[in-house]
């Protein structure tokens, strides 16, 4: 791919996982930049990353100061790359739980989408090392948004995606509001909504080997909360004169499998 591409990783605490990430990511895309979009990680994660950054011109660093939630961290990501002119974003964890690996087939894909999500479950997709009680809570979270908002994707949630640019800019990010893993599906749905090409492509999930996971019960609440309140306004904007439907799933590429 001759574009230019940046891998945008937030960061908080993940000072056991941040180089080794990066060494996967460019043994597997080594074209790639990335930016590290450090929360003040007390752990030393934000001066790991600057070390890294003073050896390799493909590594950058965004500090910000307080942990302000996932959401935020991509915006600011978004912003600082849209800056320098990158034509792909790529969104992955720094734990270890996307495969760089598998990079290469998202990028692939942007060939006929303007976004791609790295899914879960889709055909091929797949969860390992997850106790049952969090896939559990995984795979009803993505069925509930799927009926609420009637999204034809198998994994909104999922935060291992790829980008086109000009979508990134197409979109109102101003006004997510989605400080969490709500993020994902708040943007994926107003994506789809504008008409977006979709496409699901599997990936495998594994879950970190080290540091603890910044899942709580404050961000699934939020999820189901807003995506709720979103499903309810969607709803009865049903009644609205001058109603668009929403784009049928044969317009989300091929992730209606």
């Amino acid at each position: 791919m001759s574009e230019r591409v940046l891998v945008i990783i937030p960061t908080y605490n993940e000072l056991e996982n941040l180089e080794r990430v990066l060494e996967r990511l460019h043994a597997s895309v080594p074209e790639a930049h990335a930016l590290v979009v450090d929360d003040g990680s007390p752990d030393g994660t934000g001066q790991l990353a600057d070390e890294l950054a003073a050896a390799d011109p493909r590594v950058h660093v965004l500090h910000r100061t307080a942990k302000a939630g996932l959401g935020r961290a991509y915006v600011a990501g978004f912003r600082w790359a849209r800056q320098r002119g990158y034509d792909v974003l790529v969104e992955m964890d720094a734990d270890g739980s996307h495969a760089p690996e598998q990079l290469p087939d998202l990028l692939a894909a942007l060939a006929d989408a303007d976004l791609v999500l790295g899914s879960r479950y889709v055909d091929g997709g797949r969860v390992e090392d997850w106790p049952v009680h969090r896939l559990l809570l995984s795979r009803m979270g993505n069925r509930y948004t799927r009926w609420v908002l009637r999204l034809p994707l198998q994994d909104a949630t999922g935060g291992f995606r790829a980008a086109r640019a000009e979508l990134i800019d197409s979109l109102p990010f101003d006004e997510v509001a989605s400080a969490g893993y709500c993020f994902q599906v708040d943007w994926a749905w107003r994506a789809l909504r504008s008409g977006a090409r979709i496409t699901e492509v599997p990936i495998t999930f594994t879950e970190r080997e080290f540091g603890r996971s910044k899942m709580s019960g404050s961000i699934v609440r939020e999820a189901w909360a807003r995506v709720t309140v979103w499903g309810v306004q969607d709803r009865l904007a049903d009644w609205l004169p001058g109603r668009v439907a929403p784009p049928a799933p044969g317009a989300a590429g091929n992730s209606g499998r």
